[in-house]
């Protein structure tokens, strides 16, 4: 019964911010309070012990670094050269898209950013290409997301943390990075399956006009080389550590890195450079990610404690056919991601299951790790998700917004939830 209620509650948690537009946050903390509290008898210290202090601290600290990019315009101003550097190229305009989404989500913008600026522009950019713009939309989509990916970018970052309480420490930045590889690779497939389908063929076969862009200024070229530096502090240690794993001064440095850390040194560094304005940089930190995230975090330590968790696992574990988990949980994760966010609501709902559940299938547990995020975000193009609805905000007419919102719905979702059940069994015989 107390299962049962617990699932009930991350459930109508979810409908009810869904409903009224509230932060899901808000309501998870409501549900893990008066469930943990007095239903099970949890004590208000360890209530509250549940809110995700080191996936706060992370998300918190890197979206602070490159919220300095953002302010002067350094995030935009590389998206609008890597559009130019392809306009003699139109056919591989989506891809253009994809790449300038892709890289600015990279260098830390996150989705969301990158969507609300880049949505805009790239509907203005398929008007005069002649081309369809559904793939212009899947483009940015795939590209936003599977950027964010990036192991020291927004999304690669949460999905860390995640694993890191789950117990995969060790392994979670190899984990991170085949789940970014992946979702490139899905992407650019999956842009090139939309790119042929009949009927969303592009007309765009002249050479598409962009304006060069301007020069960097001396601000944005310091602001650009500080971010790569930071990338590059951030990347080299694991990655050495992999390839000389027994040479000890590699292995202490590794061990004392921590991305939301070195984040705040670089933000230091960033500050007495006088790249943004400190008050505009701490007002661009995505607060209602973090309450989202973080709500639903106490709920589902609420479920940890009473063992709701281990229970999900072991029915999965006994009741599914092994070689069905992959599509199972890239089908859940697809559903729910269609009315919630995938970082805030879906991963860390579904992120802590893996460990047993790995153990009871013995599948490797990077395969459902990467089943439920590519899954997830195989939906967020739903204009009722992230994604779609900032699509479809973009779009300047109604006439366009009536036109853009069927075909979001029922065209570019199903395809690519299928899509993605079928990529996550083939990665699961390679992975």
């Amino acid at each position: 019964m107390l299962n049962f209620l617990i699932i009930l509650a991350i459930f109508v948690a979810v409908i009810i911010g869904y409903k009224t537009g509230f932060n899901t946050g808000f309501f998870a903390i409501v549900f893990a309070y008066l469930i943990g509290g007095f239903v099970m008898g949890m004590t208000p210290k360890d209530i509250i012990g549940g809110w995700p202090v080191s996936t706060m601290f992370v998300i918190f600290s890197v979206s602070l670094f490159y919220n300095f990019a953002l302010s002067n315009g350094t995030l935009e101003k590389t998206a609008r050269y890597l559009l130019y550097a392809f306009r003699k190229f139109p056919g591989l305009l989506p891809f253009a898209l994809y790449v300038a989404s892709a890289g600015i989500a990279a260098l830390g913008a996150g989705f969301f950013t990158v969507m609300a600026f880049m949505a805009p522009l790239t509907l203005l950019i398929c008007e005069e290409a002649h081309m369809n713009k559904l793939i212009g939309a899947i483009a940015i989509n795939c590209g936003a997301l599977s950027g964010a990916n990036f192991m020291t970018s927004g999304s690669g970052i949460i999905f860390r943390g995640l694993m890191d309480e789950g117990g995969y420490t060790d392994v979670s930045f190899r984990y991170s990075s085949i789940i970014f590889i992946a979702s490139v690779i899905f992407s650019l497939l999956l842009i090139t399956l939309f790119k042929f389908l009949p009927g969303s063929r592009q007309n765009a076969d002249h050479e598409v006009t962009f304006e060069k862009p301007e020069t960097y200024t001396a601000l944005q070229k310091k602001n650009l080389y500080l971010m790569l530096l930071m990338i590059l502090v951030v990347l080299i240690f694991p990655v050495l550590h992999i390839i000389l794993p027994d040479a000890e001064i590699i292995t202490y440095i590794n061990s004392k890195m921590d991305v939301g850390l070195v984040a705040i040194v670089f933000s230091a560094i960033a500050l007495f450079m006088n790249l943004a304005p400190q008050k505009e940089v701490i007002a661009k930190v995505p607060w209602n990610t973090i309450l989202m995230i973080c709500g639903v975090g106490m709920l589902i330590n609420v479920a940890i404690t009473a063992g709701t968790i281990e229970l999900l696992a072991s029915w999965a574990g006994s009741s599914l056919p092994t070689w069905s988990v992959p599509v199972v949980f890239s089908l859940i994760g697809a559903v729910m991601s269609f009315f919630s966010s995938t970082l805030g609501v879906v991963c860390p709902a579904l992120f802590p299951l893996v460990p047993a559940l790995a153990q009871a299938t013995g599948l490797n547990p990077l395969i459902i790790f990467s089943s439920i995020v590519i899954g997830a975000q195989s939906s967020a193009i739903s204009p009722f998700s992230s994604g779609g609805s900032l699509i479809i905000g973009s779009c300047t007419t109604e006439e366009e917004r009536n036109h853009m919102f069927p075909k979001l719905l029922f065209e570019a979702v199903p395809i690519s939830v299928i899509f993605a059940a079928v990529f996550n069994v083939v990665l699961s015989f390679i992975l």
